[in-house]
């Protein structure tokens, strides 16, 4: 049984060496060979395949001439034996066209890429011209299916162009008729607007006449005002001291003075009205000072934070802060993001600000302590909208000015002998306020202190 097979293996060889495509297959010849072998794979046994083509055994003849076309053009061109049982199944579905090449004779009503791709997998005398008059009958039919869409692209081109050209006259007439009817309208608002203009103008000069006339009429109302106001102040000092006389007169009489008495108590009444209206005037403010001030002697020391330092009580305790906040007038100085990035780094800044404001607003109800919080600014885009908390001044660095000189700054600023009281743990700020008399405590000391509001 091997035997014949190999002879017409050897035959379809000898057949292929004489007849052989000088050029690569046709497309559309090609497309329908695959077609062919797809439909015919599916009667192959898996013995019968060949081995690259054995894994496409169970797709369909759609799948397997999408996805297997080029193993199956591969394998029907360089296997014989496939190509002949390819052909078999070619010659049962197709007899009479298999028949017709066979007898070197093809139907001539027959689709010629139908003829090439069965004359490609049967290999009759002659196939090698069946299959390149195919190509040409393709590539021919091709290039007239080219030129009548061509022609008939070109023509509605043409027709595209024919109606634009219509409606761009159309356009342009409709245009030409607004343009004028623009122009017109224009020429008559300029008619209007140079009518307005002069009445504007002499509308002008009419308010400026008025103006003119008016402020006269002001100016010598203000003139007659002036002198009556001043007739009438100099009868009413008349008057005045008319009564004034009358007045004396009387108290003279009826209290049995002199005249020389009466007249030194007026001056008396006089100088102490004029006392009175200048410490008035001047603001003086009651004297407390006390003949006991001017004795030279020693005065007890008063309370500072230096003092309270001195104390037993542990830099971490927050009862220290607490003392230093009962000092009288004391001042709160915070490292606002030094406290914030100790206790609770991982919320976003804006967070972090609301919760230290937030608790410094309750400290500063419990102790009455002046407190500032300073922010660093220097690097933000735009200023922060904040609205600050009854009892907290926050403040934050301009640019090119850092928080902890703002901090020095206010420390500085503070008179000597006031308690004032900075929180912060960075070191170099913590020294510099103390050069200037303050008092430096941690950061971990306000937020024990907050965890208790």
């Amino acid at each position: 049984m091997e035997q014949p097979a190999s002879g017409a293996e050897s035959a379809d060889s000898a057949d292929d060496a004489v007849e052989a495509l000088d050029r690569p297959l046709p497309e559309g010849v090609r497309r329908r060979v695959v077609a062919l072998v797809s439909d015919a794979f599916g009667a192959l046994t898996v013995g019968e395949l060949p081995a690259q083509l054995r894994q496409y055994a169970r797709f369909t003849p759609s799948r397997r001439a999408k996805f297997a076309g080029n193993a199956m053009a591969a394998a029907l061109e360089g296997d014989a034996v496939f190509r002949r049982r390819i052909g078999e199944r070619l010659a049962l579905a197709q007899p009479e066209l298999a028949a017709a090449l066979e007898a070197g004779a093809p139907p001539a009503a027959a689709d010629p890429l139908d003829v090439a791709a069965a004359a490609y997998v049967l290999r009759p005398v002659g196939w090698v011209k069946l299959v390149a008059a195919a190509g040409e009958e393709a590539q021919r039919a091709d290039a007239e299916r080219i030129d009548e869409e061509n022609r008939r692209e070109l023509e509605r081109l043409r027709e595209e162009l024919g109606q634009i050209r219509s409606q761009a006259r159309s356009d342009i007439e409709r245009l030409r008729a607004e343009l004028d009817a623009a122009r017109k309208e224009t020429d008559s608002l300029h008619r209007k607007l140079r009518s307005a203009l002069s009445d504007v103008k002499r509308g002008e000069a009419a308010l400026r006449r008025h103006r003119a006339e008016t402020e006269t009429a002001r100016t010598e109302a203000a003139a007659q005002l002036s002198a009556a106001e001043s007739e009438s102040r100099r009868l009413k000092a008349r008057l005045g001291e008319a009564e004034a006389s009358v007045e004396a007169g009387r108290r003279a009489a009826r209290e049995g003075r002199s005249v020389e008495d009466m007249r030194l108590r007026l001056l008396l009444d006089t100088v102490l009205d004029a006392a009175r209206g200048l410490r008035r005037e001047l603001a003086l403010p009651p004297s407390s000072i006390r003949p006991a001030d001017s004795v030279d002697a020693v005065e007890p020391g008063r309370m500072s934070p230096k003092d309270i330092a001195a104390r037993a009580l542990s830099d971490t305790d927050p009862a220290l802060l607490d003392q230093l906040l009962a000092l009288p007038q004391a001042h709160l100085i915070v490292d606002g993001y030094n406290v914030t990035k100790t206790g609770y780094p991982q919320m976003p800044l804006e967070k972090q600000r609301l919760r230290l404001l937030g608790g410094l607003s309750v400290l500063a109800a419990q102790t009455g302590a002046e407190m500032t919080c300073v922010f660093d600014g220097a690097e933000l885009a735009v200023p922060v909208l904040l609205a600050p908390p009854r009892g907290v001044r926050v403040l934050f660095s301009k640019a090119g000015v850092t928080a902890d000189e703002l901090i020095r700054q206010l420390a500085r600023a503070e008179p000597p002998g006031r308690p004032v009281v900075v929180v912060s743990t960075d070191r170099e700020v913590a020294d510099g306020v103390a050069k200037a008399g303050a008092r430096p405590v941690a950061s971990a000391l306000l937020l024990k202190r907050l965890s208790r509001v």
